[in-house]
């Protein structure tokens, strides 16, 4: 585990037989660090991810459920794996929706940059599916209170603050094919995404107009690393 260093197996397999197993949060942390951990937690930054699929309700309407559970296996899997990949914790696969968490203390080397290459990733990789999703992403960094919540019997490990509703307001903005980030986000990425238009938007919420950064994934070629990816900032109408 990355957190505790505890082996998954260890001789006889008496770690795993103790329950000491993978995390479905993350496989490289162990669930006595998430699952079977104590309610509690602290206050921390943390950068936050949600992606979902556009028209996801007309999709619902129009499909038997068998289609719609068919159309969003792929997404889960490939949440699942550009999400591993880039070492986040999934706090939430629910429905059209995906919450990846970008903890600092967990990831030492640029957890922006890979939130941000997560979400570029996510976007491409399902653009490149077939049949295509239609995806958006919004993301954020922040503090946060961050640990397992709720009671012993019924707990989660998940992240509660005003940049997780900040994230997801800026995901509802995103068209198809798109990442919202916030500003904070952005200036961590600025020199990869040099031309991303800069919108300020109406968020259900926020007292006033939010200024935020969109990059539109127009290039989709699928890389092992982030940094080449061919990506192309268009600015949408309207956008100053």
């Amino acid at each position: 585990c990355k957190v505790c260093n505890v082996p998954f197996a260890g001789p006889g397999k008496v770690f795993k037989l103790a329950g000491l197993g993978q995390s479905r949060k993350n496989p490289s942390m162990c669930t006595a660090c998430f699952e079977r951990a104590p309610v509690g937690g602290a206050e921390t930054e943390v950068g936050v991810l949600f992606a979902d699929v556009r028209g996801f309700t007309a999709l619902v309407e129009a499909s038997s459920p068998e289609e719609v559970r068919d159309l969003l296996a792929p997404f889960y899997r490939t949440a699942r794996n550009v999400l591993m990949r880039h070492e986040a914790v999934i706090d939430k696969l629910v429905g059209d929706e995906v919450m990846g968490l970008f903890i600092p203390l967990l990831i030492r080397d640029d957890p922006i940059g890979k939130m941000v290459a997560a979400a570029v990733d996510l976007l491409a990789e399902l653009g490149d599916s077939e049949p295509p999703l239609p995806v958006g992403a919004g993301a954020d960094f922040g503090p946060a209170f961050v640990g397992n919540v709720g009671e012993e019997d019924v707990k989660d490990f998940t992240a509660l603050g005003d940049v997780v509703n900040t994230a997801q307001r800026l995901q509802a903005a995103a068209d198809p094919g798109q990442v919202v980030l916030s500003e904070r986000v952005y200036e961590a990425v600025r020199e990869h995404f040099p031309n991303a238009a800069r919108v300020e938007l109406e968020l259900k919420g926020k007292a006033g107009p939010v200024a935020a950064r969109v990059i539109d994934v127009s290039v989709r070629r699928a890389s092992p690393e982030p940094s080449r990816w061919l990506i192309e900032s268009v600015v949408p109408a309207g956008a100053s």
